[in-house]
Protein backbone atom coordinates (compact mmCIF):
# COMPACT_ATOMS: atom_id res chain seq x y z
CA UNK A 1 0.00 0.00 0.00
CA UNK A 2 1.58 3.26 -1.28
CA UNK A 3 1.01 6.09 1.41
CA UNK A 4 0.44 9.71 0.76
CA UNK A 5 0.34 12.42 3.02
CA UNK A 6 -1.84 15.36 0.83
CA UNK A 7 -4.22 17.79 1.51
CA UNK A 8 -8.24 17.25 1.71
CA UNK A 9 -10.61 19.96 0.76
CA UNK A 10 -13.04 21.30 3.09
CA UNK A 11 -15.22 24.41 3.31
CA UNK A 12 -17.40 25.91 0.64
CA UNK A 13 -16.95 27.39 -2.75
CA UNK A 14 -14.49 30.42 -2.70
CA UNK A 15 -13.28 29.66 0.80
CA UNK A 16 -11.27 26.48 0.72
CA UNK A 17 -10.37 24.88 3.93
CA UNK A 18 -7.96 21.54 3.94
CA UNK A 19 -6.93 19.07 6.11
CA UNK A 20 -3.35 17.84 6.43
CA UNK A 21 -4.41 13.75 5.96
CA UNK A 22 -2.38 10.72 5.92
CA UNK A 23 -3.99 7.82 3.19
CA UNK A 24 -2.95 5.41 0.67
CA UNK A 25 -2.68 7.08 -2.52
CA UNK A 26 -5.32 5.26 -4.11
CA UNK A 27 -7.84 6.57 -2.53
CA UNK A 28 -10.00 9.83 -3.80
CA UNK A 29 -8.54 13.40 -2.86
CA UNK A 30 -11.28 13.99 -0.30
CA UNK A 31 -12.23 10.24 0.48
CA UNK A 32 -11.04 8.14 2.94
CA UNK A 33 -7.74 8.40 5.14
CA UNK A 34 -6.03 7.05 7.93
CA UNK A 35 -5.37 9.56 10.51
CA UNK A 36 -6.28 13.61 10.16
CA UNK A 37 -2.75 15.33 10.96
CA UNK A 38 -3.35 18.77 10.78
CA UNK A 39 -5.02 21.35 8.85
CA UNK A 40 -4.12 24.19 6.22
CA UNK A 41 -6.31 27.59 5.75
CA UNK A 42 -4.91 29.53 2.80
CA UNK A 43 -7.18 32.28 3.11
CA UNK A 44 -5.22 33.19 6.44
CA UNK A 45 -2.38 35.66 5.83
CA UNK A 46 1.28 34.11 5.16
CA UNK A 47 3.23 34.83 8.97
CA UNK A 48 -0.19 34.06 11.13
CA UNK A 49 0.27 30.91 12.65
CA UNK A 50 -3.28 29.39 12.75
CA UNK A 51 -2.57 29.10 8.89
CA UNK A 52 -0.86 25.84 9.01
CA UNK A 53 -1.20 23.55 11.65
CA UNK A 54 0.28 20.17 11.79
CA UNK A 55 0.82 17.39 14.54
CA UNK A 56 4.76 16.94 13.63
CA UNK A 57 5.23 14.26 15.96
CA UNK A 58 2.61 12.31 13.95
CA UNK A 59 3.74 13.12 10.22
CA UNK A 60 7.40 12.13 11.51
CA UNK A 61 5.83 8.76 12.11
CA UNK A 62 4.20 8.82 8.77
CA UNK A 63 7.07 9.52 7.07
CA UNK A 64 8.68 7.08 8.99
CA UNK A 65 6.47 4.34 7.76
CA UNK A 66 7.05 5.37 4.11
CA UNK A 67 4.66 7.76 3.67
CA UNK A 68 5.36 10.20 0.58
CA UNK A 69 4.38 13.95 0.81
CA UNK A 70 2.91 15.68 -1.90
CA UNK A 71 4.83 18.49 -3.47
CA UNK A 72 2.46 21.56 -1.00
CA UNK A 73 2.54 19.30 1.64
CA UNK A 74 6.94 18.83 2.14
CA UNK A 75 7.29 22.81 1.36
CA UNK A 76 5.07 23.02 4.58
CA UNK A 77 6.98 20.59 6.39
CA UNK A 78 10.25 21.82 4.82
CA UNK A 79 9.43 25.59 6.51
CA UNK A 80 8.40 23.68 9.69
CA UNK A 81 11.77 21.89 9.71
CA UNK A 82 11.16 18.57 9.65
CA UNK A 83 12.44 17.64 6.02
CA UNK A 84 15.65 19.12 4.46
CA UNK A 85 14.67 21.86 1.87
CA UNK A 86 14.63 20.52 -1.77
CA UNK A 87 16.29 22.69 -4.72
CA UNK A 88 13.65 23.25 -7.27
CA UNK A 89 14.60 23.89 -10.61
CA UNK A 90 11.71 25.18 -13.18
CA UNK A 91 14.16 26.13 -16.14
CA UNK A 92 11.01 27.08 -18.10
CA UNK A 93 9.14 29.17 -15.80
CA UNK A 94 10.91 32.32 -17.25
CA UNK A 95 10.64 31.50 -20.77
CA UNK A 96 7.63 33.67 -22.21
CA UNK A 97 4.98 31.51 -24.02
CA UNK A 98 4.02 31.41 -27.55
CA UNK A 99 1.82 34.72 -27.70
CA UNK A 100 4.29 37.09 -25.60
CA UNK A 101 7.27 35.66 -27.75
CA UNK A 102 5.40 37.50 -30.92
CA UNK A 103 4.32 40.45 -29.38
CA UNK A 104 7.82 40.66 -28.21
CA UNK A 105 8.97 40.11 -31.43
CA UNK A 106 7.27 42.76 -32.84
CA UNK A 107 8.14 45.28 -30.31
CA UNK A 108 11.28 44.31 -30.80
CA UNK A 109 10.81 44.81 -34.98
CA UNK A 110 9.11 48.72 -34.53
CA UNK A 111 11.82 49.59 -32.19
CA UNK A 112 14.96 48.68 -35.07
CA UNK A 113 12.32 50.33 -37.55
CA UNK A 114 12.93 53.98 -36.84
CA UNK A 115 16.60 53.56 -36.03
CA UNK A 116 17.66 52.15 -39.47
CA UNK A 117 16.17 54.98 -41.66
Amino acid sequence: MSMKIRLARGGSKKRPHYSIVATDSRNPRDGRFLEKLGTYNPLLAKDNEERVKMDLDRVKHWLGQGAQPTDRVARMLEAAGVLAKATRNNPKAAVPGKRMAELAAKKAARAAAPAEE
